[in-house]
């Protein structure tokens, strides 16, 4: 008989009771509970990893895995980067010169930043100018404008735009900044609004002239890593001491730190759904225990062991809540692959490159469900458990 109780006593507890149908109704409660509970964690921690991972996708691009800066007027020039290069043959270098800009189309101004490179040593950095590379020869004074720029002021290809120089010459008794029109040569799109309306690129050779910079010298070495963290220490170690390297990540701490404690307070808050699911389960086993009261002070008298008795209704709050955990497991995974191959939510082309939701479920994030999820049940059925074991017997036979 103590090698079946268990298992059997668990397995009657479930059963609908004619005479009782609340407590059944009330472990369907828990069940569902948990199940949704589950269901909307799972789908919601995917869309925040989604989001940040194409956040992160679109700020790599535009901002580059890795920058080589200088601390000094000078110190980035050629001789440094055919020494990344011979000792670095595995990444991307492209060099840059930067200067802030007035682009202006009739009575129309837009301030931002030009840039010259090499286009064919950025075509390997830069995973969108490449699209618009590919198809181009570039002249000196031809420039790459972005697509909101382009729209904005209603430009196309070949069109001349003209471009205010903050860097200012003297002329007779006053200043006057340098004005040049540049060809437009093509279009990107980034997907993010600010960087396609304030970004343009040239050559360097343009550059070079409109701010009269040496040949071999430029503002900065653009890198293209796929393992930046790790290669950001390796080339720290053969930099000269008048320059720096940073990467993309660290102009950004703040907005990750805000995303990720946005993440962290809706999985707590979420966590809340299947913690009050749980509370059904503790008011389905107290009402269980208070039913079978002298069903269970007879056991006890038959030989069963308080032990015995605290498993069956630990077994059984288990039993509710981890059916309800596998029920929101299928839910979510059948809700994720939903949303990831119809397009039921519709997003913006020109911010993301997909029109579905960008879902991407770690293995991090579903093992905190499940094991948050299976805690909060064990924890809520320890207490009604315990409430039954200490049944006591004399005071149940006697009353009833």
């Amino acid at each position: 008989m103590k090698t079946s109780i268990v298992p059997y006593l668990v397995k009657r507890f479930l059963r609908f009771d004619n005479e009782q149908p609340f407590i059944f109704l009330s472990a369907l409660l828990a069940f569902l509970g948990i199940s949704l509970g589950v269901m909307v964690l799972l789908i919601a921690m995917a869309l925040m990893n989604g989001f940040d991972k194409e956040f992160r996708k679109k700020l790599t691009i535009m901002n580059y895995p890795l920058t080589v800066i200088p601390k000094f007027y000078g110190a980035v020039n050629e001789n440094l980067l055919l020494d990344l290069e011979s000792k670095f043959p595995n990444l991307n270098f492209s060099p840059y010169i930067q200067t802030p800009v007035m682009a202006r189309s009739g009575s129309k101004l837009e301030g931002g930043y030009i840039f010259g490179v090499n286009f064919q040593r950025e075509a390997k950095v830069n995973s969108v100018l490449q699209k618009v590379i590919e198809n181009n020869e570039f002249n000196k004074f031809d420039v790459v404008i972005g697509k909101i720029l382009k729209n904005e002021f209603t430009l196309f290809t070949d069109d001349r735009l003209m471009y205010i120089f903050t860097h200012v010459e003297p002329g007779g008794l006053s200043i006057t900044p340098k004005i040049k029109r540049f060809k437009v040569k093509g279009v990107f799109d980034s997907g993010l609004s600010a960087y396609d309306k304030a970004y343009s690129y040239t050559t360097l050779e343009s550059l070079q002239t409109m701010l009269r910079i040496p040949n071999n010298q430029y503002d900065g070495i653009h890198i293209f890593s796929n393992n930046p963290h790790a290669d950001i220490l390796k080339i720290k170690k053969s930099l000269p001491n008048n320059v720096s390297i940073k990467g993309w990540w660290e102009d950004n701490l703040n907005f990750f730190a805000a995303l990720e404690l946005e993440k962290i307070s809706l999985f707590i808050v979420l966590m809340l759904i299947i913690l009050i699911a749980a509370i059904n389960i503790i008011s389905s086993l107290l009402m269980t225990v208070m039913n079978r009261r002298s069903e269970i002070a007879l056991l006890l008298s038959l030989g069963a062991t308080s032990i015995e008795i605290k498993k069956v209704f630990l077994y059984l709050g288990i039993v509710i809540g981890v059916s309800g955990i596998m029920a929101g497991i299928v839910l979510g995974m059948s809700g994720l692959w939903i949303l990831s191959t119809f397009d039921i939510v519709n997003l913006p082309k020109d911010v993301y490159p997909t029109s579905t939701l960008p879902l991407d479920l770690s293995i991090k994030d579903f093992t905190l469900i499940v094991a948050g999820a299976f805690g909060i049940v064990v924890a809520s059925s320890y207490y009604p458990a315990k409430k039954a074991s200490e049944v006591d017997i004399l005071t149940v036979l006697r009353n009833e």
